[in-house]
């Protein structure tokens, strides 16, 4: 082994000295060492690698090529800062009168490394660093204190870098022998004969190196300032004479005999005496006041996130802006027009890895680093735009439920030994603890030093507290359950009980069993003991207590349960043993238990939540049952119980985050296959009044598919081709693809957590692959969406089945026209063979949703043609297509894919939206185009005239005019939301691809429907113009960098970094509706999505 240690320092010394001959780029020297070192599995930064360099360069190799070397290898982090600092210190500083270009060297090396103290503790060979350290500076030896804590090495080190450049300084002036101990402590002179340097005794080399001499006294005596006026370095001093008052005596003697005798510090033009001055005097009281109460925590404060990363912090390698990436990860998963197949958790998982092994950082730095990506998203939401598709709730998902799934599977990747674990519960039970839990811990304990990034959400703040009062209580010895949170109020607590972010998250990392309860007694993790509380009998409150002890459910625990968010798997485990073996009320008390307050706010069991959901959107088979229908039949209740519950985006944005996207469209098929062939003859009441029938549980389900893949995007997205385009890879086929892989048993996918967990959602939901095969009717649907979207209709025959469902349809449709001569059937469909108005009962057709589903597409064009040429009124063509909607809600999804398509044509003509035939924008038209104007100008982007609000008149596409038309008829209940979230992503992108300004006059109408979405709507148009206009797309780059790089001080932040670029602290600059967003660089090759909301 020493031989092949000594074998591998040997082959990186002749590499070095080969580059160093060659005068090669310092960076490719540095991929080639650190390519070797990682293949011989030496951990980086190596301490080896610090050691041989210094050595290499001091005194052979003193060569610039050799010290940018240096500098490269310190500044992709694979040798350790201070330890470099640490071993130059004691070879330079004796040799700065024979090597002064060194010295300036190492001073510059020292203004660079010595202030980013955020980078020290975070190392993963830590120990080893203050072990070297301690040997070469004899910080045990000198102060009588040993350096085992990285607060302690920190303080010990910045003390013995300012006294060796104060000693360094006096020996210059001549003045170490007034000192009381008539030397340095550390070497100031070299200890062997002097270096000798080839034409050392050259007048031009000699006049020089006395002049650089000069300079480098200069430079020393303005470093020392520097050290004594940082924030940080100040504080760190300020430890110093707290805690070794002895040292710190003499250190001030040296101080004022440097004030008071150092020509250095006369001659200088930047630092002046009183700077030393004021350390020394009295003065300094001030000082210790306004440091009363400091501890290390303070000064970790200092360093805690900046708006990560002003230009400087980009440009010199700032350890905060490496996690870059994971921001922007994150603000693309809170994207709640589109879902994706693959966990968020597995997503995140591989980009920390990669980012932690690309950057050579600490795992430590790595968590901290996840965690105030995800706080940094959550606070972005604190003060939310109302909207259409609220972004809170999944936020907070992300932050308490992804992200710690993601930490508990990146440490039990490191602790698992075994593939025996498989078939242990979702999340590992064993207690880890390897190198990166320990970092973990670490990671949370720091999260307490960012209090800009833990302050809650309002919604948040009783939870919050809550958990607060949780550990309070815990500390204070007061062992209580969870019933007494249920009765009690957190105002009638003794204590103020105020709780945060870090409150949760530690909560959640406990329930995941990544920490104990140990870490309620982490320093300032509470704030007080509590002696006594307040007298509340918890037995007669209705909660999960009282369900866990047996209550039944009654219609007010239901209601209690589905309020309140379970605490544990236990109590989310007996719902869902209510939900498959109970009565038939009793699944559906179970289902809306299950999507209620567990699904939007149980973080600490979100996971198992969504998973039994899917698992109960696929039931078991009933012991009892017989009978040629389907026995989902029987389950047709709590199925629409589930599928109205999770209907809402955010819901099904936590299912994508999650990864349940494929098992989920698996289930979905399933019933829609089943109750969409169904003849509506049965219905069923719920426990609410409401009767429902086969065609209200497909409806939901099918709007509920709808939303898993791209079905709402313009039609152009397909491509055309055999080779679709990237985008449009969320296809039914795909899904199920995703599923079954799921099922596919291998070595290394055993190991993964994170596919364990999907693995045993999809085998119980359905053991076997799934193909679109096995759906015939949702496969022949299928077919039709794409033919439509390909080209025009064709193919109605008279007297086929279709032709006589689509007469039915536009009949219902139709029935209250009265137009004299031909009825509006043989008008709109072009048919011969129409029988009048008919009874009532034979309008509302008993047809399988499927068939009405086939026919939607040919009454829409039917009824759009006829609009076209007059025979049907703009609002009679509206109320006929929501009559249609309201008779099966499914529809609505094909009449927007049919009008998507026909806009993209582009055969249409265009109508005007004057008030009398259509809706009129123009009450607030010149509004909405102000407002988009400013909001991009405060972007840096000069829009181009709008000519849509002065005299010229509003017009759209006919088949987008009846869309929008369409959409502002319903009404916002909850009913019609599940429904409206499916076609309001599908408008906006299509009104996004027409001429401008139909963006803005669609987003007038609807603003005029719905004033609280103003902001929304007018966001949401102002991506409008990049479709237009390519030289705005060029003018949002630039600023989106120039936002990044802080390099702006005009509108935007000066400070740059994630916080100008995403959206935070923009608000003090503009007031209203454009304060709230900042411009947002997009990866999505769609232009529209540059500026995104």
């Amino acid at each position: 082994m020493e031989a092949l240690n000594y074998s591998l320092w040997d082959s990186v010394l002749k590499i070095t000295k080969a580059a160093q001959e060659k005068g090669s780029d310092p960076l490719l020297w540095a991929i080639q060492v650190s390519s070797n070192l990682n293949s011989a599995g030496v951990a980086l930064p190596s301490l080896e690698l610090a050691n041989l360099l210094v050595h290499h360069i001091c005194w052979e190799n003193n060569v610039s090529i050799a010290w940018k070397f240096l500098e490269k290898a310190l500044a992709l982090k694979i040798v350790p800062p201070l330890l470099v600092l640490g071993l130059l210190s004691i070879r330079v500083i004796p040799y700065r009168h024979s090597c002064p270009a060194a010295f300036r060297l190492y001073m510059e090396l020292l203004k660079q490394h010595a202030f980013a103290l955020e980078e020290y503790t975070n190392l993963p060979t830590n120990e080893q660093i203050m072990d070297s350290l301690d040997a070469i500076l004899h910080f045990s030896q000198i102060f009588g204190v040993r350096a085992n804590k990285a607060g302690t090495f920190l303080v010990l080190f910045i003390f013995s870098i300012i006294w060796q450049l104060v000693d360094a300084s006096l020996d210059d002036d001549g003045l170490l022998h007034l000192t009381p101990e008539k030397n340095s402590i550390w070497p100031t002179k070299p200890q062997e004969m002097q270096v000798d340097i080839p034409n050392n005794y050259d007048e031009k080399r000699i006049e020089h190196k006395e002049r650089l001499l000069t300079i480098n006294s200069i430079m020393a005596v303005e470093l020392i300032g520097q050290f004594l006026q940082n924030k940080v370095t100040s504080r760190i001093l300020y430890l110093a004479r707290q805690n070794m008052s002895t040292h710190w005596e003499s250190f001030v003697q040296r101080i004022q005999l440097l004030v008071a005798n150092s020509s250095a510090l006369q001659n200088s033009n930047v630092m002046i005496a009183e700077v030393f001055q004021q350390l020394i005097s009295d003065g300094c009281k001030t000082l210790s006041q306004h440091f009363r109460g400091s501890s290390l925590q303070e000064f970790h404060a200092v360093e805690q996130f900046r708006p990560l990363g002003t230009s400087a912090c980009l440009c010199l390698g700032s350890r905060s802006s490496l996690w870059l990436p994971l921001d922007l990860l994150l603000e693309d998963a809170m994207d709640g027009s589109q879902v994706d197949a693959t966990s968020a958790v597995e997503i995140i998982t591989g980009l920390v890895k990669s980012l932690q092994a690309f950057n050579a950082t600490s795992w430590h730095e790595a968590f901290l680093g996840l965690w105030m990506a995800a706080l940094r998203l959550v606070q972005r939401e604190r003060d939310p735009i109302e909207g259409p598709m609220p972004r809170l709730d999944t936020c907070m998902c992300m932050l308490l439920s992804i992200t710690t799934l993601v930490v508990a599977d990146l440490v039990e990747e490191e602790e698992s030994t075994s593939t025996n674990e498989i078939g242990c519960n979702m999340v590992s039970k064993h207690q880890v603890t390897g190198k990166r839990h320990m970092d973990l811990i670490f990671s949370l304990q720091n999260l307490r030093d960012y209090q800009s990034l833990l302050t809650p959400p309002q919604s948040v703040v009783p939870a919050a507290n809550q958990a607060a009062a949780k550990a309070m209580m815990f500390v204070s010895g007061i062992d209580v359950d969870s019933a007494y949170f249920e009765c009690i109020r957190m105002a009638e607590m003794p204590i103020s009980c105020s709780g945060n972010l870090h409150h949760l998250i530690v909560e959640a990392c406990i329930a995941r069993n990544l920490l104990d309860t140990s870490a309620y007694f982490w320093p300032g993790y509470v704030s007080g003991c509590i002696n006594h509380l307040p007298h509340n009998d918890p037995t007669h409150v209705i909660g999960w207590s009282s369900f866990m002890k047996g209550s039944s459910l009654a219609p007010v625990t239901i209601k209690a349960l589905a309020s309140t968010p379970a605490s544990s798997l236990a109590e989310i485990e007996k719902v869902f043993e209510i939900a498959v073996k109970g009565s038939d009320n009793e699944r559906i008390a179970a289902a809306m238990i299950l999507t209620g307050s567990s699904l939007i706010h149980g973080w600490n069991i979100q996971e198992h939540t969504v998973y039994f959901i899917t698992r109960l959107l696929s039931p078991p088979v009933p012991a009892d049952y017989s009978g040629s229908d389907s026995y989902l039949m029987q389950y047709a209740p709590m199925l629409n119980v589930l599928l109205v519950g999770i209907a809402p985006v955010d819901c099904v944005q936590i299912f994508s985050l999650h990864g349940l996207v494929p098992q989920l469209a698996g289930s979905l098929m399933t019933i829609c296959e089943v109750f969409g062939s169904s003849v509506p003859n049965v219905s069923w009441t719920l426990t609410t009044g409401e009767e429902i029938s086969s065609h209200a549980v497909f409806s939901n389900a099918f709007a509920l598919l709808l939303k898993l893949w791209r079905f709402n995007h313009p039609p152009i997205e397909y491509g055309a081709g055999d080779v679709p385009p990237v985008g449009s890879q969320l296809t039914p086929e795909y899904l199920l693809q995703v599923r079954n892989s799921h099922l596919v048993y291998f070595e290394n996918t055993l190991k993964d957590p994170n596919r364990r967990r999907l693995e045993r959602v999809t085998s119980f939901s359905s053991p076997k692959p799934i193909f679109v095969d096995s759906f015939p009717k949702l496969k022949a649907w299928y077919r039709q969406h794409l033919a439509c979207i390909a080209s025009p209709l064709s193919g109605l025959v008279n007297g086929t089945p279709i032709h006589q469902t689509v007469d039915t349809l536009l009949n219902m449709m139709f029935r209250k026209i009265k137009r004299g001569s031909p009825s509006v059937i043989s008008i709109s469909s072009g048919s011969s063979s129409s029988s009048g108005a008919g009874s009532e009962d034979n309008l509302r057709p008993k047809l399988p949703a499927w068939d009405i589903l086939e026919a939607v597409p040919f009454v829409a064009d039917a009824a759009l043609t006829a609009c076209a040429h007059g025979r049907l009124s703009p609002r009679e063509l509206c109320t006929g297509l929501k009559d249609l909607a309201d008779y099966l809600p499914a529809t609505l999804a094909i009449i927007v894919s049919y009008f998507s398509a026909e806009v993209t044509r582009g055969v249409w003509k265009s109508v005007f939206m004057n008030g009398t035939d259509w809706p009129s924008p123009a009450a607030n038209l010149s509004n909405v185009e102000e407002k988009i104007k400013k909001i991009l100008a405060a972007t840096g982007v000069d829009v181009p005239s709008l000519a849509a609000g002065g005299s010229s008149p509003a017009v759209l596409p006919l088949p987008l005019a009846a869309f929008v038309s369409l959409t502002i008829t319903y009404k916002l209940d909850k009913a019609s939301q599940r429904f409206l979230d499916l076609a309001g992503p599908a408008l906006e992108s299509l009104a996004a691809g027409c001429p401008w300004p139909c963006m803005p006059i669609v987003a007038s109408l609807w603003t005029q429907k719905v004033k609280r979405w103003s902001d929304f709507l007018v966001f949401s148009a102002s991506r409008t113009v990049f479709l237009h206009n390519n030289h705005a797309v060029i003018q949002l780059l630039k600023s989106c960098f120039s936002s990044t790089l802080g390099l702006n001080s005009t509108c935007m932040s000066s400070n740059g970094g994630i916080g100008a670029l995403l959206g935070h602290g923009f608000g003090s600059h503009f007031k209203g509706l454009e304060s709230r967003r900042q411009p947002k660089m997009e990866r999505d090759t769609d232009p529209s999505h540059l500026l995104h909301l």
